[in-house]
């Protein structure tokens, strides 16, 4: 009850607040009109939240939209920054890689990058899913915006979207003449970026267009064993379409494009004795090359067949590839290494037909594709001179019919209805076996000898299906004002746990179910102030069921892994976000989030053992441990605030002053508290100055991040025991810099 009252307290003290502005406005709307026709107002935004190109205030989905020239003048690097202003989101680097992305979004997400597990928040570029996380820590460049929606997303973007999902949209070719662009950055570390961008008009009918970036970075740390860099940066991003319109009503786009980080391993800091004094420093002597490459293809079609119907076909391919190494203890010797290599691709095909006939709008499809993604790792544990190694794969091939339309049944009363059939196919495979040896023949030790038969060594196929439903109703109070109820649900496909060991856990063989979210949520969009302020905020109440939980814990000599459907849990919140146009210089925007989510029922594997007292003699059991567990990746609190001021010079050029602070709650790193690991709460400042000719053409800004010093965790392992090390490492968000760059455009 407690939780319910404050959730509601939250949401009715905003809506209050915001409904009596409108009231009070409406009221005094027309006699303020005329006096106010030079006011300074916030833009319109245009998202496709739907599938379709829709305002932002009458989308009934909570979703933030950010431009890629709002992140280029806050300095942002790529998409993680987005958390620092988006409510109920977590961006991060994964474990071990510059560029592999763990997102959470309301308390759902998947912090574990390994081949076969699927993540909770899907990421679209262009439409196109990607199915993989590795090189999907997309850096800011040829980008038109970033939609962030919050909820599941099961109806128009189907599985693996229980949390939510985050569309990176590039940039369209609009020159009618050859323009170019070039963006040179230095700072801190030894940073030197470099972005070019150009377009070329053909005809009015073909234009290309192509994106370069390097990236490169000494690192914030030094690996004190070897020499070489800690956390530094060395990405190649590429990106070229080609645009043709043979006619009014015919559009195609062939879009590529390519991502190489040849970044070193991030081997993360040793919490436990010895332990370097800088978080950035390790003593890692597994190695420090890693490698991590993605591309892809796409061809877009949009035939426009007449006013009232749309037709688009999405065909895409994506691979990729991963080769690195963590070395979990931090210390010279193979005492708990991990070498890995990860390989995918995907082949993705959508049909849609958009529909656009007054009062009635919508759009409805089918979607197929077929991806593969396979692995190894060994375990090193060298203190007992072995070495599991750990390989397998796991094949999908998925289908899904979905459909989503809103009908205006009067002026001001909206109502939509949609959802989506999808069916999953899986086959699984999955060897484990131990070798005597410090590394495995996979990993270059043909020496090594095998102990015994393999623990793990099976191949299952498991299919999937489930139908996700959303209703919601739009109502508008007036021009500037708009509720929203909603209802829908998600889910995210089950599979194999690659890890899996059968000794262990005999059950690990039949692989773990789906699970899926169901969401009630009420919102509120509008404008006020004669549109100088925006806002949308909302309540949300989502039951979780089926939870899918990966937990590691060491078992004699080498690292157990049980994935299963713990149980169920609650989430409740609030977010609001806001932008106000204060004067025609002045722009202050905020966010704020509050999330309380509990697990309700947890039953956690325990493998038998003198620590065993329910089920001593049995290989293990199941135990509900809920009132022990925390939600991981997610803040009870989340806020931020922020500021645009703009100097117009006598000459035509500005100055732009753009500072903002963040706030993040406390978090825990796993569903176990881990106190060495777990992050306690902490604020972000940054700011920026830019810059920018009479013309418009030449650019220059200077940009401070994390300005603090803050040392914060984004990450980490924790394998306690004398046989492992007491291994417990850190992974650390970037310290302070800043950064000064130089744009030109020609």
């Amino acid at each position: 009850m407690n939780r319910h009252v404050k959730c509601a307290l939250l949401a009715g003290a905003a809506w209050g607040v915001l409904a009596g502005a409108s009231v009070a406005q409406d009221a005094e709307a027309t006699a303020q009109a005329a006096n106010n026709q030079d006011a300074a107002t916030v833009d319109d935004i245009v998202v496709t939240a739907r599938r379709r190109a829709e305002s932002l205030q009458d989308v009934p989905v909570a979703v933030t939209a950010v431009s890629g020239e709002q992140l280029e003048a806050r300095g942002a690097l790529d998409i993680t920054e987005l958390a620092r202003s988006t409510p109920s989101l977590t961006l991060n680097a994964a474990r071990g890689s510059n560029s592999t992305l763990i997102s959470f979004i309301r308390g759902v997400g998947q912090q574990d990058p390994l081949w076969g597990f699927d993540p909770g928040v899907g990421l679209y570029i262009d439409d196109v899913y990607v199915a993989r996380p590795q090189a999907a820590v997309l850096d800011i460049f040829d980008v038109e915006r970033v939609e962030v929606l919050r909820g599941p997303q099961g109806t128009l973007y189907g599985r693996n979207t229980i949390g939510g999902a985050i569309k990176y949209v590039t940039s369209r070719i609009d020159a009618d003449e050859p323009e170019g662009r070039i963006r040179a950055s230095y700072g801190s570390y030894n940073q030197r970026d470099v972005i070019a961008s150009a377009q070329l008009p053909f005809s009015d009918e073909f234009k290309v267009s192509a994106a370069l970036a390097r990236y490169l970075r000494d690192g914030y740390g030094e690996n004190l064993n070897t020499g070489n860099e800690h956390y530094n940066k060395d990405v190649t991003a590429f990106r070229a379409s080609a645009e043709w319109t043979p006619t009014d009503s015919l559009f195609f786009r062939l879009a590529g494009d390519l991502v190489n980080d040849d970044s070193n391993a991030r081997h993360g800091h040793r919490e436990t004795a010895p332990s370097p004094s800088d978080p950035y420093d390790t003593n890692a002597g597994a190695g420090d090359k890693n490698r991590v490459q993605t591309r892809g293809v796409s061809l877009t079609g949009e035939w426009e067949m007449s006013d009232l119907l749309t037709f688009k076909s999405i065909t895409a391919y994506r691979d990729g590839f991963t080769r690195g190494n963590i070395d979990f203890d931090n210390l010279p010797g193979p005492i708990l290494d991990i070498p890995a290599a990860y390989d995918d691709d995907q082949f993705s095909q959508e049909f849609q037909v958009v529909v656009s006939a007054g009062r009635l709008n919508g759009v409805a499809g089918v979607f197929y594709m077929d991806a593969n993604a396979s692995g190894a790792f060994d375990t090193v544990v060298g203190l007992a001179n072995l070495t599991t190694l750990t390989s397998g794969s796991v094949a999908t091939k998925s289908y899904a019919a979905f459909a989503d339309f809103s009908y205006d049944v009067t002026d001001a009363l909206s109502v939509s209805v949609g959802g989506r059939f999808t069916k999953d196919e899986k086959e699984g495979t999955v060897f484990r076996q131990q070798y005597l040896g410090i590394r495995s023949p996979y990993f270059g030790n043909n020496a090594a000898i095998p102990l015994g038969a393999p623990r793990t060594n099976y191949t299952r196929t498991r299919e999937f299906e489930k139908f996700t439903p959303r209703v919601s109703v739009n109502y508008k109070f007036g021009p500037d004002l708009t509720a929203y109820a909603s209802w829908g649900e998600g889910f995210k496909s089950g599979g194999f746990d690659m890890r899996g060991d059968a000794v262990l856990y005999p059950a690990t063989v039949n692989g773990y179910a789906p699970e899926t979210v169901e969401t009630y949520e009420i919102g509120l969009k509008g404008s006020l102030l004669d549109r100088r302020l925006t806002f949308a905020t909302a309540i949300f109440d989502s039951s979780y069921e089926d939870q899918q939980i990966t937990t590691q814990y060491p078992a004699g000599t080498t690292i157990a892994s049980v994935v299963d459907n713990v149980g169920s849990s609650s989430i409740r919140g609030w977010e609001f976000e806001g932008r106000l146009r204060a004067t025609s210089a002045l722009t202050i925007n905020a966010s704020l989030s509050y999330i309380d989510a509990q697990f309700d029922q947890f039953l956690a594997y325990i493998p038998t053992g003198p620590l065993n007292t329910t089920c001593p003699t049995a290989v293990g059991c199941f135990v509900d441990v809920s009132s022990q567990r925390d939600f991981q990746n997610t803040p009870e609190w989340t806020g931020s605030i922020g500021a645009t001021y703009n100097w117009f010079m006598e000459n035509g050029s500005s100055i732009a002053f753009i500072p903002s602070v963040a706030y993040r709650g406390a978090y825990q790193q796993f569903e176990t508290a881990a106190p060495l690991l777990d992050q306690g709460a902490y604020w972000m400042y940054d700011a920026s100055i830019v810059w920018t000719s009479s013309d418009d053409r030449l650019t220059f800004g200077v940009h401070g991040k994390n300005l603090g010093d803050e040392r914060y965790k984004v990450g980490g392992y924790t394998f306690p025991g004398a046989l492992t090390g007491d291994s417990i490492i850190g992974f650390y968000g970037p310290p302070r810099t800043v950064t000064a760059t130089l744009g030109l455009k020609f």
